[in-house]
C-alpha cells in the first residue's frame, strides 16, 4: 500500500500570523505557542491497488434488474468513488487548531468554485425566534483522472480527459441549535432535472435536462450540482466541499485508521475484474490509505453487491470516523495534525464562501457541537425507473424527507418539544394586521406562476384583513410559510392560516421579519385557498424506514455477499 505523509512547505519564509491575532488559543500550538518559522522551533518527531475501474469492464452507469447496476456503452472507468465527504467537514474539526501554525500556506491549499450556477431565486431560510438558522453543506466525491496519482488509484486511463462525474453526493443539514445533523445520500444514478448552469470558466451555458444526477459536474462544476440539488429538495445549500481519490487515501493516511467491521471474510475480486481489491477476513479492522479508499468504493462483495449496500459502507465509515475523531486519539501528536490539515486543505475544493481555514474552522466548530448519538445518515427513499436501469426518488417518503430537513425537523425522530400551549387570540383587529405577501413560485423548472401575491392578498382582503399587502420581488421556496416577529403576533398569524387552510407546521416564528410575512410556495400554484394533503397537519418527524437510518453510534457489521467471501 502507498502512503503519503506531507509535511508543509517549508520554502515559503512568511511571517505567520500568531495565536492572538487570529483568535485562538495559544494551547493550539507547539513549542510554547511558537509558529514553525519562530526562532526556537523545532518540529515534532517524525492494500492492494487494483490495476483496472473498481467495477469492472462491465459496469455501467445505472441499475439493471435484480438490482444490479450496470454501466452504458463505454463501460471501464465510469464507476466511481462512492466516498462519503462528510469526512472532511469533520476532520476540520481537529485539523484547522493545528493548521494556523501555517494558515496562508493552508489557506493557498483550497481550491475554490462560485456557489451556485444556477437561477432559483431560493433564499436562505429565516433565522428562527433567537436568531439561528441551519447549516447544510453538499459533500461532493469526484471521479476525476486529471493526475496521475488519481488514474493509478482510479483506473480508467481512458478515462483521463473525461469530465468528472460526482459520483458521491450528500447533503449534511445541521439543526439551527446544532443539536443534531442529519445526512441523506442519493444514488449516483438517481435520474433528475438538471438546470439550467453556465460554466463560470468558459462561459459555456448548458441547458436544463433530465439526465443521472452525477452528470450534474460535468455542467460546469459543482456549483451546478448545487444548484440540482436545491431544485430536487426545495433545500436552500450554504455551502459545497469536493474531494477527489487522492485526496480520500492521504486523507485517511493522516487519519491513521478508521475501525470497520464485517461479518464474514471478503474479498472483493472475480474472474471478470469486478471489484475494490479489498481483503479483510471476518471482524473489525483499521483500515487506512488505499485499503480505505477501497472499502469506500467497494460494491461487489457488500449485501446485493448494489451501490445502495454501497452507501451503507459508507455510512459506516464515517460514523465511525466521527466516533474516532471526537475521541481525540488520533489528533494527540502535532506532526498527525500537520499531516491532516495538509492533506485536508489540499484535498478539498470548497465554495467561495468557505475560502479560507479560518472559516473551515468555524464550520468544523458547528458540527464538533453535535452529539455523536444525535447524527442520523440515511439513504433518500429511492425506486427503481423504468427498466430497472436507474433510479427515481421514491413519491411520498423522498418528499417527506425533504420536508424534514426544509422545517429543520431532526430525522432521528428524537427532538425534544414542550407539549405545545393553547393556541392563543388574535391580538390584532383583522382590519389593522399589515400582512405582506410575496410569491414564492420561481422554479427554474416549471417557471413561476404568475400573480399569485396578488390572488392570495385580494383573497385575505375579502376575508377582512384589509391592511394586507403584496411586495413584487420574486422568490422560490417549495413549502408555504407564514412567520411572524415576536410571541404577541402568534394569535394573529395562526388565525390567518386558519383563514386560508394552512397548517399549524406552516407558521413560523422568526426574528428577521417585521409584522407577519406569506410566502406563497411551490406547494399552493393555483387556488385561493391551500390545497388539503395527506399528512399536512402532522408532518412526519422521523425518517421513513426506506431510508436504511443508521445512527452515529451505531457499530455493527457490513453483510458479506457469499460470491465474495473466502
Amino acid at each position: 500500500m502507498r502512503q503519503s505523509s506531507v509535511r508543509g512547505d517549508r520554502s515559503r519564509r512568511r511571517r505567520q500570523p500568531d495565536a492572538q491575532e487570529l483568535g485562538w488559543d495559544d494551547s493550539l500550538y507547539d513549542n510554547k505557542g511558537l509558529p514553525p518559522d519562530a526562532p526556537g522551533w523545532t518540529p515534532p518527531e517524525g492494500g492492494e491497488v487494483p490495476p483496472g475501474d473498481e467495477d469492472g469492464p462491465e459496469a455501467g452507469a445505472g441499475h439493471r434488474k435484480g438490482g444490479r447496476p450496470r454501466r452504458k456503452k463505454g463501460g471501464k472507468g465510469r464507476k466511481v468513488l462512492r466516498w462519503t465527504a462528510i469526512s472532511l467537514a469533520v476532520l476540520i474539526v481537529g485539523t484547522a487548531g493545528a493548521g494556523y501554525w501555517y494558515y496562508e500556506h493552508l489557506n493557498a491549499n483550497l481550491r475554490k468554485a462560485p456557489r451556485s450556477l444556477g437561477n432559483s431565486g431560493l433564499k436562505k431560510p429565516d433565522p428562527n425566534a433567537f436568531g439561528q438558522t441551519p447549516l447544510n453543506i453538499l459533500l461532493l466525491g469526484s471521479d476525476g483522472r486529471n493526475s496521475k496519482k488519481n488514474i493509478e488509484l482510479g483506473g480508467a486511463r481512458q478515462d483521463a480527459d473525461r469530465k468528472p462525474l460526482a459520483d458521491v453526493q450528500m447533503l449534511v443539514h445541521v439543526s439551527a441549535d446544532r443539536s443534531n445533523m442529519s445526512v441523506i445520500s442519493i444514488p449516483r444514478d438517481t435520474r433528475v432535472t438538471i438546470p439550467k448552469c453556465t460554466d463560470p470558466k468558459t462561459h459555456e451555458e448548458y441547458p436544463q435536462t433530465t439526465a443521472p444526477i452525477n452528470e450534474s459536474l460535468q455542467h460546469g462544476g459543482p456549483g451546478c450540482t448545487l444548484a440540482t440539488w436545491q431544485e430536487l429538495t426545495g433545500i436552500y445549500i450554504d455551502h459545497f466541499m469536493m474531494v477527489d481519490f487522492s485526496g480520500v487515501v492521504d486523507m485517511a493516511d493522516a487519519i491513521g485508521g478508521v475501525p470497520v467491521c464485517v461479518r464474514a471474510n471478503i474479498y472483493s475480486h472475480d474472474s471478470k475484474g469486478h471489484g475494490s481489491g479489498l481483503r479483510l477476513t471476518k471482524g473489525t479492522h483499521p483500515v487506512k490509505g488505499v485499503q480505505a479508499l477501497q472499502w469506500l468504493r467497494t460494491r461487489y462483495g457488500f449485501e446485493d453487491n448494489t451501490d445502495i449496500g454501497r452507501a451503507k459502507a459508507q455510512h459506516m465509515y464515517m460514523n465511525s470516523m466521527i466516533r474516532q475523531l471526537k475521541k481525540g486519539t488520533k489528533l494527540s501528536d502535532p506532526g498527525q495534525l500537520r499531516d491532516l490539515a495538509e492533506a485536508a486543505t489540499k484535498a478539498l475544493t470548497v465554495d467561495d464562501g468557505l475560502d479560507t481555514v479560518k472559516k473551515l474552522y468555524d464550520l468544523g466548530g458547528d458540527l464538533s457541537r453535535v452529539p455523536t448519538k444525535r447524527t442520523t445518515m440515511i439513504t433518500m427513499p429511492w425506486q427503481y425507473g423504468p427498466g430497472e436501469r436507474y433510479v427515481v426518488p421514491k413519491p411520498g417518503d423522498a418528499d417527506a424527507t425533504f420536508a424534514m430537513l426544509r422545517n429543520d425537523t431532526a430525522l432521528d425522530g428524537k427532538d425534544t418539544k414542550k407539549k405545545p400551549a393553547p393556541d392563543p387570540k388574535p391580538s390584532t383587529p383583522k382590519d389593522q394586521l399589515k400582512v405582506v405577501v410575496q410569491n414564492g413560485t420561481n422554479s427554474t423548472v416549471t417557471g413561476p406562476a404568475s400573480g399569485r401575491a396578488s390572488d392570495i392578498q385580494r383573497q385575505l382582503a375579502g376575508l377582512g384583513w384589509t391592511a394586507a399587502g403584496t411586495t413584487t420581488v420574486l422568490t422560490s421556496q417549495a413549502d408555504t410559510t407564514l412567520t411572524y416577529h415576536g410571541t404577541d403576533r402568534r394569535g394573529d398569524a395562526l388565525a390567518v392560516a386558519k383563514a386560508l387552510g394552512l397548517p399549524k407546521s406552516a407558521v413560523r416564528e422568526s426574528s428577521s421579519v417585521t409584522g407577519l410575512q406569506l410566502i406563497v410556495g411551490n406547494d399552493w400554484r393555483a387556488g385561493t385557498t391551500y390545497p388539503k394533503t395527506s399528512g399536512n397537519d402532522k408532518p412526519a418527524d422521523k425518517a421513513p424506514a426506506s431510508a436504511d437510518a443508521q445512527n452515529g453510534e451505531s457499530k455493527g457489521c457490513m453483510k458479506v455477499n457469499p460470491d465474495y467471501t473466502f
